[in-house]
């Protein structure tokens, strides 16, 4: 090899080496740029939602009671989640069921403030039976009717929009799990198929009565399953630091509440006492957690094959808050965190015809309207459905729009279904759905009442009367179909 021969090859291979090592660097300022946009953030918060007193408790029939006192205070809690490119937001408020259009207003909020998208947003009430109506009277709350909020609906519309907002000044880097335990224990279907049928507020015999009561010989089996799970999602700071945890369980409330008490039931002592079982307390800012309700139509927590119990004031709810978080806990432990998950989301609107009263149902709710209240009927809430199903065929569309929305969090699927939906419709979810694990929050982005499957409402019982149930027959069919077609969507 010559002279010159020798240098050019010293030459290519300097220009080589030097290649090289730019590419290096190049890959080592991706990586590293990549790396930093690849960030996930966490943030919390409650906000007061606590009515004032005299207003009247809503959930249960008859006339609201006026709140003389306040047990506990009523809140809405909040969970924002930011991937760097995508955020996600929970926010679950004490209340027994808020109607679209207050939802609606919030996210309104939301967006102009924070430039959320609204089906970014995840809204439910977990239904404690001890606070004020945020859904409206009847005829101003039917869907497609734009009526003003009323003050406390504003004011509840107002304070969970600044709820996202704190939790996102509270955003840190964050790491994400979660986990699943099982309390059967604590759920019981209520509604029950009995011996020989029941007569129904319109003259007609049910195959099903629902809290038949521990000693009613009439009763022969639960008509429905239950969901025992408990799922949780758990937030940590990068350093460990428990920052917000969520659960979900599959039990309508549990109540033992004074009839004049505010409260926000067994949601919120199972918020403190899981704070206080992590040893999260006094923290800046603070941890926050959060009960939401699953699909939990029929289901309570009385088992009606007895014994019967007794309890004092609030103090089943603490039995069943505690025994939840107790089970929670035992899975917080293992959880394996990820520094790093992709969020996602998508939502549609879903027509569902309105069900309405046949001519015969009419005209006799119509006499029974007319009846003196000095004359008894033959059944004791012939009155009240009398008075639902009139105002249901004049003041309601024969069709409504309501919102279906998932939720992807890496693995993890989260559905939201505006009703109070049965325990067999959540259980196919998650039979059925392409992510494992789900769970399914009810009471969602609105309300319109329960959401039986079409082989429960050929048996009856109180969740199927029209007026308690308001769609068509078929509904959970085609709910279940989109809930499903919309996490295929996020996969």
């Amino acid at each position: 090899m010559n002279f010159m021969t020798q240098r050019a090859s010293i030459t290519y291979a300097t220009l080589y080496l030097r290649l090289l090592a730019g590419l290096l660097v190049f890959f080592t300022l991706t990586r590293s740029v990549f790396a930093q946009e690849k960030v996930f953030r966490a943030g919390a918060s409650t906000t007061n939602i606590t009515p004032s007193l005299g207003a009247g408790i809503v959930g249960n029939f008859g006339t609201p009671p006026p709140a003389l006192h306040v047990h506990d205070e009523l809140h809405t809690r909040t969970l924002v989640l930011d991937d760097g490119k995508t955020m996600l937001v929970f926010v679950i408020s004490d209340n027994v069921g808020i109607s679209r259009q207050v939802f609606d207003q919030a996210k309104s909020f939301i967006t102009q403030e924070t430039k959320i998208p609204a089906e970014h947003i995840m809204m439910s009430s977990n239904h404690t039976h001890s606070g004020v109506s945020a859904y409206g009277d009847y005829e101003e709350r039917r869907p497609g009717v734009e009526k003003p909020l009323d003050a406390y609906q504003q004011f509840m519309a107002r304070r969970m929009a600044d709820g996202v907002r704190i939790a996102i000044h509270n955003l840190e880097p964050a790491k994400i799990g979660w986990g699943a335990g099982s309390m059967p224990q604590h759920v019981f279907n209520r509604r029950w198929k009995m011996k020989e049928k029941v007569m129904n507020p319109f003259g007609a015999l049910d195959e099903v009565q629902f809290n038949p009561g521990v000693g009613n010989t009439n009763k022969k089996e639960p008509a429905g399953p239950t969901d025992p799970e408990i799922s949780f999602l758990s937030v940590q700071t990068q350093a460990g630091r428990p920052l917000a945890l969520l659960a979900n369980y599959s039990l309508h409330y549990v109540g033992g509440v004074p009839k004049n008490d505010i409260s926000a039931d067994y949601f919120a002592v199972f918020a403190d006492r899981i704070q206080e079982l992590l040893k999260a307390n006094r923290q800046d800012p603070p941890f926050v957690a959060m009960m939401t309700n699953g699909t939990s139509g029929d289901v309570n927590n009385i088992n009606f094959r007895g014994p019967a119990e007794n309890h004092p004031p609030y103090a089943k709810m603490k039995i069943v808050a505690n025994d939840v978080a107790n089970e929670v806990l035992k899975g917080y432990r293992t959880v394996k965190y990820q520094n790093w998950v992709s969020l996602k989301a998508a939502q549609s609107e879903l027509k569902l015809d309105v069900r309405k009263p046949t001519p015969e149902m009419l005209a006799r709710a119509k006499k029974i309207q007319a009846r003196p209240d000095s004359e008894k009927g033959d059944h004791p809430l012939d009155k009240t459905y009398a008075d639902r199903i009139i105002k249901l065929q004049e003041l309601w569309p024969d069709q409504i729009s309501a919102i279906m929305q998932v939720f992807r969090i890496g693995d993890l699927g989260v559905a939201a279904i505006p009703f109070e939906v049965f325990t067999e419709i959540g259980l196919e979810i998650k039979a059925k759905s392409p992510f494992k694990p789900i769970f399914s929050i009810g009471l969602a982005n609105g309300y319109y009442g329960y959401l039986p499957t079409p082989e429960q409402h050929l048996l009856g019982g109180y969740e199927t009367w029209l007026g308690t149930n308001r769609v068509e027959k078929n509904a959970s069919r085609k709910i279940v179909s989109e809930i499903l077609k919309l996490f295929n969507e996020v996969k």
